[in-house]
């Protein structure tokens, strides 16, 4: 089978309308350069007896340098290097100003423990503002995991759900403002834009209603470390009132495995923001921060300033499967109905999430086929649908992508429908707020059978993975849709629940 993708082009991401961005403006000459990258580079070149850590000592006949090249070793530096980061106005300070300036922020940290690091230090913080967190029910657990180190109490704005994918969106303003009426003592509102399907919520109004109600608005942006680059893009967060962002850049911008940005805007809440967040920084960042992680991030954000043709290229490729999947008719593409939903305004373009039950097979069936026989990797698959992304900067093979979705085998069986075809697992309906996640977690616990757990509160948090949206938080009571759902979600192919006592979640932890 030769299917071509090149002559199927869309002339937009999505059919939700656009809102208009303005073009990037033209980069300063210091975005030219990745100052802590470069002076890490130089570090390396110089003959040096490395009698210190990290214990490999860049030796050149090492397992390491033989499996991953000298190059790696070498530049494998510990942190508090003279000329490096230690000192005043040196290259790690410059880089991040300059990754400060690309952002639009008023200050960036750079992030070694990924993106979970940021929403960790950003509810670490918020106790200094009110008692309560205003939060998106669909969060990241790592979210979760910061009320549970802040103890902070929680309202949760439900978000919408698509039934029919079993995915969850984004929440509306007026929802936020609602929330936020009764919720006298309110420290902030965090959301999560974009999801993990790549719907944009209209971070503006949210804004707006955050602090109409006097407080800052915290925004996941894991998934648009890339926006504001390219004008086919979404505009980021910051640009649109949020007051810290977390950023993961290494998702679609470009940087290592485990790096990332945490962004403070300039506004109303900064001069009381920044001493928090860098505290919290130094709480729970490593004294033995990654070089290599530190450097990839530099050389991230100048790529991303410096050639947004080579964005433009990665969106044309996205454009050219989504319109190569309507052509041929087999599958449908998930963002064609973020239309009908009023929390998303926009759709990420280097997200191509495809419904796979109208091509007559699971999106779990499909990610494992196209991983064992194709040699393919997409991001995640849920029972109803696949997301595959392109990250910025990158045009990989599209032809053999879309070549081998339609070359997957069909009609649906009852094998490839995973839980003996079951039918599609829907997203459980959270349990009842009984505790806030730390007085859950730190409580007396008990481990029991899965049934026996329904209707007891859970001690932990356990979250379908990927994307790692908690479907069960400390502190909520444990339903029986939820633990069908957990369990399914185990057995499915490549199913995982993080949090979960052991693999088929067979057994819960729950308040004694």
């Amino acid at each position: 089978m030769n299917i071509r993708t090149t002559d199927h082009r869309t002339p937009s991401p999505t059919s939700v309308p656009a809102a208009a961005v303005p073009p990037p403006s033209r980069p300063g000459v210091g975005q030219l350069r990745a100052p802590y990258a470069e002076a890490v580079l130089g570090h390396a070149g110089r003959d040096w007896l490395r009698l210190n850590v990290p214990g490999h000592a860049a030796t050149p006949g090492s397992d390491l340098a033989g499996v991953f090249g000298p190059r790696i070793t070498a530049l494998d530096f510990p942190p508090l290097l003279d000329g490096i980061d230690l000192g005043s106005d040196t290259p790690l300070d410059g880089a991040l100003a300059l990754a400060a300036e690309a952002w639009g922020a008023r200050r960036t940290w750079f992030l070694t423990n990924g993106a979970s690091q940021g929403n960790q230090i950003a509810s670490m913080v918020t106790p200094a503002l009110g008692r309560t967190l205003v939060v998106q029910r669909s969060v990241h657990s790592s979210v979760i995991d910061g009320l549970v180190l802040s103890g902070m109490d929680a309202v949760f704005v439900q978000p919408s759900v698509d039934p029919e994918q079993g995915i969850a969106h984004g929440v509306t303003a007026a929802d936020v403002a609602a929330a936020l009426k009764r919720t006298p003592d309110a420290a902030a509102v965090y959301i999560v834009s974009p999801s993990y399907f790549g719907a944009v919520a209209d971070v503006r109004a949210v804004a707006d209603a955050a602090h109409a109600a006097g407080v800052p608005l915290i925004v996941d942006e894991a998934w648009g470390s890339h926006f504001g680059f390219h004008p086919d893009l979404p505009a980021n967060a910051l640009s649109l009132g949020a007051d810290l962002v977390t950023s993961s850049t290494h998702k679609l911008a470009g940087s290592l495995t485990q790096s990332a940005m945490l962004h403070l805007a300039e506004g109303p809440f900064a001069d009381l923001l920044e001493p928090l967040v860098d505290r919290a920084f130094r709480l729970v960042q490593s004294t033995s921060a990654s070089a290599l992680l530190t450097a990839s991030l530099d050389l991230a954000r100048r790529n991303l300033v410096t050639d947004a043709d080579a964005t433009g290229s990665s969106v044309g490729a996205a454009d050219r499967v989504r319109g190569a999947v309507r052509a041929l008719g087999r599958f449908t593409v998930v963002s064609d109905g973020f239309h009908a939903f009023p929390d998303i305004v926009r759709a990420d373009p280097l997200r191509i999430a495809i419904d796979t039950r109208a091509g007559g097979i699971t999106g779990h069936e499909a990610r494992r086929r196209l991983f064992r026989d194709h040699q393919v990797m997409v991001e995640v698959a849920t029972d109803a649908a696949i997301v595959a992304v392109i990250g910025a900067g990158s045009v990989p093979d599209t032809d053999r992508f879309v070549e081998a979705l339609h070359t997957l085998p069909s009609p649906l069986t009852t094998d490839s429908a995973g839980a003996g075809g079951a039918g599609m697992l829907r997203l459980p309906a959270p349990g009842a707020t009984k505790l806030t996640a730390r007085e859950a977690f730190l409580s007396p616990a008990v481990v029991v059978a899965a049934e026996e757990a329904v209707g007891r509160i859970s001690a932990d948090t356990l979250a379908a993975y990927p994307p790692g949206i908690p479907n069960v938080l400390p502190g909520e009571v444990i339903t029986a849709e939820a633990v069908r759902f957990l369990q399914r979600t185990a057995t499915a192919p490549n199913g995982h629940v993080r949090g979960a006592l052991d693999p088929g979640v067979t057994r819960l932890r729950v308040v004694a």
